[in-house]
């Protein structure tokens, strides 16, 4: 389980889908949102968009490893999908954020958790801007959750600056090899070698 977060704005879904394209055998674990979809986004591709009600009926279930409210909306990751991939024996890539990544790694400690940070603030700061948040006070409180988020490195297995998209894909790709390499996820093959 390749868990993968970053402030908005730093490029972290586009390196996942990358990675994901390279390694079929990853599944990509789908989360639920309150917020409908924005132009060009698939229902069940990109998230699973769900009314505000729906979403809270499934946090009452317990349906939820982590979920989180931003910008007032509602973001999850199932422990249905999240099963449902595990049972197809796949590996897998989250894309959440710091909360939800901390959440999940203390449900599955042996999940390995990549941070991707911008080149720089400024950087980040023009991102933001470029997807659309046109409103400086939104940019403004945007920019400043990223900030908070930024701190959060320290609790991560990896860090990954994306200063160049191909670096950083290729980096992801690399931990990707060298986690499903380590011995201990070896085991079974190797026993098999030795029978």
């Amino acid at each position: 389980m390749l868990v993968v977060s970053a402030p908005s704005g730093t490029g972290k879904t586009s390196i996942c889908r990358e990675v994901m394209k390279m390694f079929p055998q990853i599944g990509f674990s789908i989360s639920h949102t309150s917020r409908s979809p924005r132009p060009g986004e698939v229902n069940g591709n990109d998230y699973f968009f769900v009314t505000r009600q729906e979403f809270e009926t499934m946090v009452a279930r317990e349906e939820f490893v982590e979920w989180e409210e931003n910008y007032g909306h509602l973001y999850g990751t199932s422990l249905a999908v999240l099963d449902a991939l595990t049972a197809d024996k796949k590996d897998v890539i989250l894309d959440v954020d710091p909360r939800g990544a901390r959440a999940i790694k203390e449900m599955c400690p042996e999940a390995v958790s990549v941070f991707i940070l911008p080149p720089s603030l400024e950087a980040l700061k023009e991102r933001l801007r470029n997807r659309g948040h046109d409103d400086e006070e939104t940019l403004g409180v945007r920019f400043g959750n990223a900030m908070a988020e930024m701190g959060e490195y320290v609790f991560y297995d990896y860090i990954i600056i994306n200063d160049r998209l191909t670096e950083a894909i290729d980096l992801l790709r690399s931990i990707y090899l060298a986690e499903k390499s380590r011995v201990p996820r070896r085991r079974a093959e190797i026993k098999k070698f030795f029978d």
